[in-house]
């Protein structure tokens, strides 16, 4: 059905609400947003440390500083201030036990040891390093020990500690290879044995497994001193956590880290003590023990115990004997609660296990009995809460909290979430002369009854009787979720003249397990009738949305269904396709991520040829007809450029307008972590080559079709 002139060009008048004080979110607003996180509240709960990261335009940069809030019984204390130097790039508040020292990172010049102390009480002084600490501190109860973990040292003085710096192009070459050169001076090429030689989040390639030191545990006073190596093992030592008695530490290793060809969760627990000697193996379990908490009578331990991939992950607990040791069997705690349950933390008082997650579209904080008992949901609202802390008393409880149309602020309130008080307001400013439309929660049933979860963002300046276009925005993963968090492409898309439906089908987290594994061995087939009946639905509730003029687009998992969709149904008039996966075969050779398709596909391509071909858009490239922007990254080793130009080149070669954007020196985290001005440039590619073919091309059309 088409609409009038003047209709469509109301619609095209839609980004021209912006007036000095009301107007849609633009891809440029990013450069003026504040993010904030890392929040640790101090001991005695009169303060709360927390990062603040901004964006440098001009540098294209970000910059990190740690500030403080004071607080009064729960309350803040005039306003939050800087703490580190506003020169320096500075994160990772750690508070001491009595409170009157923070550690934080920060580097510094050239001094190489990146670990700082700063007195926060009288008399105060300049930021200093404590001898023989050198990485992120985790001091005893008593605070008489420090406890970090790192490399052991070399010879070389030149690194702190003594750890000897590499040469240029140490690894670069593996360790056992077995061909030769003629020259050495003249290869400056890489020899690689291990299947490990990149990792999606570096630019370059990593050097050979085989010539890298694993992480130690050691120990120093905390006054300094010369530090003492506590293990010798090898595999990286993960996870120090103080027991009670200030003389034993629980830390987590994966004994088979080393071993490429190993898929199974293999993470186990040791303890040992500041005396040294050799560790002891706490669990002995198939599969995996992280995240380890000692109650704070020294007498039990909570940690995640994750039996295999697709089994959810419990929380447990165990009775400790006086060395340490297991005295019992561990209990389950989380057993009969259907979710991803984070790394616990005790109460006070040793009662209560305390952990984060996610629930339908929102997180949370939740407490279950140590004894055993239902799981309790602390926090609530629609929101994401994250980086739970609380004083030593738990009088006072800090947190980050974001919802749909807000960027995440900190609050604090007390330990049950009652008393809430914002602390942070640095986004405030800007933001109130920016339009955010809420979003709206949608629910549908699928053929078989199961319920999905999506909201709709209408378009900034909407008036009923007109219609819009729609864009369907996918997630990634595809073991992640969308929800009640704040999302600039989502406001940006709505300023142009969109309405936005993102969705939660099966395969999201935080519904479940049979709801997070159903689409196994059928990616795309199963979930296609999720998003599909979720724009019909959209519609139906909404009836200002043109069903002709829907797009679709997503990133990594959502780029890859971006592409089943248009290239296996004719619903979406236009697709914007990033980080996205085209031919499972070629990927499984490219990635960093193997074990994501082996266990998702019940094995590696040449076991289950038919299924990876079955499963890849490639194979059905013939039927794409929407115009496609592809977004991709150059240096992406999770979803590399080579899926991004196979889909450029077929759908050029059938005369499909398509466009692809290559980003140099950015990887698959370009929508969160790349470099501002091409972050900015990818969403605004975005927005207006949707504009172009939902909305221009739409006024185009009636133009021709009014005879004007």
């Amino acid at each position: 059905m088409r609409r009038t002139l003047f209709t469509v060009l109301l619609a095209l008048a839609v980004t021209g609400v912006a007036t000095a004080q009301t107007r849609g979110m633009l891809p440029q607003d990013y450069y003026r947003m504040t993010f904030v996180g890392d929040v640790a509240v101090s001991p005695g709960g009169d303060l709360v440390a927390f990062t603040v990261t901004t964006v440098n335009e001009a540098k294209n940069t970000r910059h990190r500083e740690i500030w403080l809030q004071r607080l009064d019984r729960g309350r803040p204390v005039d306003t939050p201030f800087r703490f580190t130097d506003p020169t320096e790039e500075s994160s990772s508040p750690r508070w001491s036990p009595d409170g009157t020292t923070l550690a934080f990172s920060s580097r510094r010049g050239d001094d190489r040891n990146s670990v700082w102390f700063a007195r926060v009480t009288a008399p105060g002084g300049e930021a200093h390093h404590i001898e023989g600490v050198d990485a992120t501190p985790t001091w005893s109860p008593d605070g008489a020990w420090i406890a970090y973990t790192r490399a052991p040292a070399g010879d070389d003085e030149s690194e702190p500690g003594g750890r000897e710096r590499p040469a240029l192009r140490e690894g670069w070459i593996a360790a056992n290879a077995v061909s030769n050169t003629l020259n050495a001076e003249r290869f400056d090429g890489r020899v690689i044995t291990s299947m490990r030689y990149k990792r999606d989040g570096t630019l370059t390639l990593l050097p050979d497994p085989a010539i890298r030191q694993k992480s130690q545990l050691f120990v120093v006073s905390a006054a300094g001193g010369e530090p003492r190596q506590l293990t010798e093992l090898p595999f990286d030592v993960r996870g120090i956590e103080w027991s009670a008695d200030n003389h034993t530490i629980v830390f987590g290793g994966n004994p088979e880290q080393d071993d490429e060809y190993n898929s199974d969760p293999t993470a186990e627990l040791y303890a040992t003590t500041i005396d040294g000697g050799a560790p002891r193996l706490l669990t002995a379990n198939p599969g995996s023990e992280t995240s380890p908490a000692i109650s704070p009578d020294g007498r039990r331990l909570a940690f995640v115990h994750s039996q295999d991939r697709d089994v959810q992950p419990e929380i447990m607990v165990v009775d400790l004997a006086a060395d340490g040791s297991f005295a019992g069997a561990p209990r389950t705690l989380t057993g009969e609660w259907d979710n991803l349950p984070g790394g616990p933390s005790w109460s006070r008082n040793g009662r209560a296990i305390r952990f984060e997650a996610g629930i339908g579209g929102n997180r949370h904080l939740f407490e279950v009995p140590a004894a055993g008992g239902a799981v309790r949901q602390v926090t609530t609202g629609d929101r994401r809460i994250a980086g739970t802390s609380l004083s030593r008393d738990e009088r006072v409880m800090a947190y980050t909290s974001t919802d749909a149309v807000t960027p995440a602020e900190v609050f604090v309130s007390n330990a049950g979430g009652g008393n809430e008080t914002r602390l942070t307001a640095f986004n405030d400013a800007w933001l109130a002369d920016v339009i955010r439309m809420p979003a709206e929660r949608l629910t549908w049933r699928l053929a078989d009854d199961t319920e999905v979860e999506g909201w709709v963002v209408k378009p900034v300046g909407y008036q009923p009787g007109q219609q819009y276009p729609m864009i369907l925005k996918i997630h990634g993963g595809p073991y992640g979720a969308y929800g009640n968090t704040f999302f600039q492409t989502f406001h940006t898309l709505s300023a142009t003249g969109f309405f936005v439906l993102y969705t939660n089908p099966r395969g999201s987290t935080g519904y479940g397990h049979d709801f997070q594994w159903a689409t196994r061995g059928a990616w795309g087939e199963v979930d296609s009738e999720d998003y599909l009946r979720g724009v019909d639905a959209a519609v139906a509730q909404y009836p200002d949305i043109d069903p002709e003029r829907v797009g679709v687009s997503g990133g990594s998992y959502g780029g890859y269904m971006t592409n089943w969709l248009t290239s296996t149904t004719n619903r979406f008039a236009a697709a914007v396709t990033s980080r996205s996966i085209t031919n499972w075969e070629s990927w499984y050779g490219d990635s960093d991520a193997q074990g994501l398709t082996e266990h998702a596909f019940f094995g590696p391509p040449w076991e289950q040829r038919d299924l990876y071909r079955r499963l890849s858009p490639i194979s059905y490239v013939e039927n794409v007809t929407a115009p496609t922007l592809i977004i991709h990254s150059e240096n992406d080793f999770r979803t590399p450029i080579g899926d991004g130009e196979q889909w450029f080149m077929a759908l050029k070669k059938r005369q499909i307008p398509v466009e692809l954007v290559r980003y140099p020196r950015s990887s698959h985290g370009l929508s969160r972590i790349g470099e501002p001005w091409l972050l900015v440039d990818r969403l605004e590619r975005m927005r207006t080559w949707f504009r172009h073919w939902l909305i221009e091309q739409d006024a185009r059309a009636a133009s021709h079709e009014d005879g004007l």
